[in-house]
């Protein structure tokens, strides 16, 4: 029998540095929100949340702009990583620089140059059809222009999990199975590679959807008022109410990714049985 390699005594002091490093602040923070000078221990920070104004509107857009930019993330990134992976696996780190791009380039410049271009949009295209479209990508019930940046952003999250999900499976074994038996190739796509890419979708998808609800830097420059930006404009007259919001919203967040942890790793029952 193989010896089991005995853990490093080092490890326990790293797990216990790491969770003081990320517990210190959140408990320093759920104090400040339910400590109030002279009354003791108020809860009226976390009752007043969905009373407050804004709070439900810019709650509800961040979750639509979330999940347009799921969407545009999934149909651009999916297939372009299975036929990347089918057909010219050459290109893989031509694929995987660009993908990088966004964690190069600084938010405020990247905000900048939107900024640039919608500005530059309506003053010479004020007489052709396409002055429409710069005002339609501005909406403020529904900024497109945001789901287009968020998508941007969110490519080197998406590439990782998707390139981590088909190296873990024989994407070409499975399409070609499945067209062996009579499937089209984009049957063969939904019905035998996707199934296998459960997990690696959802990490996408969580990923994607962590960064529209905590992205600021680039709604505030273009003038919208999503979640991340309401909870910074109320922290100035409501500190406690803002970060008792941002407490919430970590606890949240945590919490979808252990589910998504779990519902990862859980696996089909093998149809054998032992048999004695």
């Amino acid at each position: 029998m193989a010896r089991l390699t005995p853990a490093a005594p080092w490890r326990p002091l790293v797990l216990a540095a790491a969770a003081l490093y990320f517990l210190v602040p959140l408990a320093a923070s759920v104090v400040f929100t339910v400590d109030v000078p002279g009354r003791g221990v108020n809860l009226d920070a976390y009752t007043r949340i969905l009373d407050t104004e804004g709070f439900l509107p810019s709650l509800l857009l961040s979750l639509e702009l979330a999940a347009a930019t799921i969407a545009v993330v999934l149909l651009l990134m999916v297939p372009a990583t299975v036929a990347l992976r089918l057909s010219a696996p050459k290109l893989r780190p031509v694929v995987e620089i660009v993908c990088a791009a966004p964690l190069v380039v600084p938010p405020i410049a990247f905000v900048a140059g939107i900024g640039t271009v919608l500005k530059w949009g309506p003053e010479h295209l004020s007489r052709t059809p396409l002055f429409q479209t710069f005002v339609a990508v501005q909406n403020p019930d529904f900024p497109l222009v945001l789901v287009l940046a968020y998508a941007v952003m969110a490519l080197p999250f998406a590439h990782r999990a998707l390139d981590a999900g088909l190296r873990a499976i024989d994407v070409r074994t499975l399409v070609e199975a499945a067209r062996s038996c009579g499937a089209s190739l984009p049957h063969a796509l939904v019905r035998a590679v996707l199934p296998n890419l459960r997990g690696a979708l959802l990490s996408a998808s969580f990923l994607t959807l962590a960064l529209v609800l905590g992205e600021f830097t680039t709604a505030q420059l273009l003038g919208f008022r999503p979640f991340a930006v309401w909870i910074v404009n109320i922290s100035g007259s409501q500190a406690q109410m803002s970060v008792a919001v941002s407490v919430m919203s970590l606890l949240v967040t945590w919490l979808l990714l252990l589910l998504l942890a779990g519902f990862g790793r859980r696996r089909t029952p093998s149809p054998t049985t032992d048999r004695k």
